[in-house]
């Protein structure tokens, strides 16, 4: 059973729709096919759930100096959250296709502006059709709620704290969730520059995932992080990827290990090469 409040599984959210004080947000998004998500969650999806689009729901729009998905601005966000029916009382669960790598973006993102009661669906659209729950087609319309976010600087690290580390050479627990092949630079389909940051470490995300794409369970999460560990003095670690959304399955994973949280290096490698002479490291 994986109902440990920032997780849950199909039978716990299929009773938590029945309550008024949850809301679903169908969190399926494709980076190379951006109407995808949209169109998928059209053809079918947890009954009352909203759609949230990751580049004009989760995100700003890019600019010339920020990563392909920089955070929306919070009183923007606010609103957005409340077009949806989110008030501050309401128990927030999302989801997407079935890993957990898209809606970790919004759990964090409410997390991020004070709303704790979040929890990402483990094994996600999958799991529910797996489980012959029923589906609908319908866009449900919420009673839009009130919702009163103030976001937590504290759980960001930037691109100017990190480029100040890595030129002055300090010791920096920066994490890179990227799969091993985009950290080492040996291929990169979507951002210009291959590579990562120097003195990042690679923990991919798929590490905190079973074969079928549900989340290993929280003992096991904790082994995995002892061992990425080890030898080290434990210090505040930074979690990265391309963007800034896949990095938040890290932050879940240390929050159900039992972890201090790490900060989210919103920016990531698609903020990070934006400037040339910033340094990029390849190979082992």
């Amino acid at each position: 059973m994986t109902n440990n409040g920032d997780l849950i599984d199909v039978p716990t959210l299929k009773s938590l729709i029945k309550t008024t004080d949850c809301r679903v947000v169908d969190c399926r998004f494709d980076l190379f096919d951006p109407g995808k998500g949209r169109r998928d969650y059209l053809a079918g999806h947890i009954p009352g759930a909203v759609h949230a689009d990751m580049d004009k729901d989760l995100a700003s729009e890019i600019t010339p100096d920020s990563g392909r998905h920089p955070l929306p601005d919070p009183a923007v966000f606010s609103r957005t959250l409340e077009s949806w029916g989110i008030s501050d009382d309401v128990h927030v669960v999302a989801y997407d296709y079935g890993n957990g790598s898209l809606a970790v973006r919004l759990w964090w993102m409410l997390r991020w502006l004070g709303h704790d009661r979040v929890s990402v669906l483990d094994g996600g659209y999958a799991g529910w059709t797996a489980a012959n729950e029923s589906i609908e087609q319908d866009v449900p319309v919420h009673v839009t709620g009130k919702f009163n976010g103030s976001p937590n600087e504290n759980m960001i690290a930037t691109t100017a704290e990190i480029a100040a580390a890595v030129n002055s050479s300090m010791n920096i627990n920066l994490i890179d969730a990227r799969d091993e092949a985009r950290f080492k630079g040996e291929k990169e389909p979507i951002d210009p520059v291959a590579g990562r940051v120097p003195g990042a470490r690679n923990m991919p995300l798929s590490r905190n995932l079973n074969s079928d794409g549900t989340w290993q369970s929280r003992a096991a999460l904790g082994v995995i992080w002892d061992a990425f560990d080890e030898g080290r003095i434990r210090q505040e670690a930074i979690v990265m990827c391309g963007s800034g959304v896949t990095a938040c399955h890290l932050i879940l994973s240390a929050v159900l290990a039992g972890r201090n949280e790490p900060r989210l290096y919103v920016g990531s490698w698609s903020e990070w090469i934006r400037d040339k002479n910033r340094p990029v490291a390849t190979g082992d």
